[in-house]
C-alpha cells in the first residue's frame, strides 16, 4: 500500500457480484484520480466468480487494493468490520458492490467539504461540530416499485423512531469518519442503522444528494424480510441502545480539532 498519508479508504463488500467488480474499481480509480486513497474489498464467501475477479483486480492494482475473503458468509455488516481492520485513511467511503453508487459523488463531496478553500465557501458554512457521517440521499431510485416502497417504509420507520436525521438511511453511499466507525457496536444489521448509531456516539450526521444507478449484473441480495420484516427486531434493539444513553464527548479532543 502507499506509504504516504491516506485521506480516503474506499471500503466495498462483495457478495456474488461477478461482472460488477472490475467496472466499479475502474470507476473508483478514474473518479478519485488526484486524491490520496486506497481500496479495501471484502468477499463475503461468494459462490460465483467474485473471488476470481478480485484476484484479477489485485494484479492490476497491487499497490492500491487490499482484498480479504470470508470463510463463510457473514453478511454486509461483518464484511465492513473485516475491512475496517485494514483501513488506513481518516475517512471511509462505503460503496455497495453492485455499482449502483457513483464514485464521482465521492470526489465531488470530498472537494466540497475537505478540498482547498472548502472552509470559506459560503454555500457550505461551518462544518458541524464532530462531523462523523455524510450520508447519501438518493435523488432517484432504480429499484422496482415494490422495493422502492419497502425502502420508503423502512426509512420512514427509522427516521420516526430513531430520529436519525436522515431521510435515506438505507442508502449504501456513506462517507464516515474511520474513528466513528470503529466506535460502532457490532451486530448483523449495523449497516442499516449507521446514522442513528453515529449520532448516539456523539458525532454529527448530515446528508448530501447522490446518484443511484441501475445494477449492471446480478440480483439484489435483500428480499422483503431482509428490508422490512427482520429489520423491525433490529430497530427495537437500536432504540434500546439509544435510550440507554449516549457516550461522553472528550472536551480536550474536541478542542484539539478546532
Amino acid at each position: 500500500m502507499p506509504e504516504h498519508k491516506i485521506d480516503i479508504s474506499v471500503l466495498i463488500p462483495f457478495y456474488n457480484e461477478a461482472g460488477n467488480i472490475l467496472p466499479l474499481l475502474e470507476e473508483v480509480e478514474t473518479a478519485l484520480d488526484g486524491l490520496s486513497y486506497e481500496i479495501i474489498a471484502v468477499n463475503d464467501a461468494s459462490s460465483d466468480k467474485t473471488a476470481d475477479e478480485l484476484a484479477d483486480a489485485l494484479t492490476r492494482w497491487p499497490d492500491r487494493l487490499t482484498v480479504r475473503h470470508h470463510l463463510s458468509r457473514a453478511g454486509k455488516s461483518a464484511a465492513l468490520i473485516t475491512g475496517l481492520k485494514y483501513v488506513q485513511g481518516d475517512w471511509v467511503q462505503l460503496l455497495d458492490g453492485d455499482g449502483q453508487n457513483d464514485p464521482r459523488d465521492t470526489h465531488r463531496i470530498w472537494q466540497l467539504y475537505f478540498g482547498e478553500g472548502a472552509d470559506i465557501r459560503p454555500d457550505i458554512g461551518a462544518l458541524p461540530t464532530r462531523l462523523g457521517l455524510i450520508n447519501g440521499r438518493r435523488t432517484s431510485r432504480n429499484d422496482s416499485g415494490f422495493k422502492w416502497l419497502q425502502s420508503r417504509i423502512a426509512n420512514g420507520m427509522r427516521r420516526l423512531i430513531l430520529n436519525d436525521a436522515c431521510t435515506d438511511s438505507g442508502c449504501g453511499w456513506k462517507f464516515i469518519r474511520a474513528e466513528a466507525l470503529r466506535e460502532m457496536p457490532y451486530f448483523a444489521a449495523l449497516h442499516r442503522f449507521l446514522p442513528a448509531l453515529v449520532k448516539r456516539a456523539g458525532w454529527s450526521v448530515i446528508e448530501e444528494p447522490v446518484t443511484d444507478r441501475p445494477r449492471r449484473h446480478g440480483i439484489s441480495k435483500y428480499g422483503f424480510w431482509g428490508r422490512t420484516g427482520a429489520g423491525l427486531i433490529d430497530l427495537l434493539g437500536v432504540l434500546w441502545l439509544i435510550k440507554r444513553g449516549q457516550r461522553g464527548v472528550d472536551k480536550a479532543w474536541l478542542e484539539a480539532q478546532e
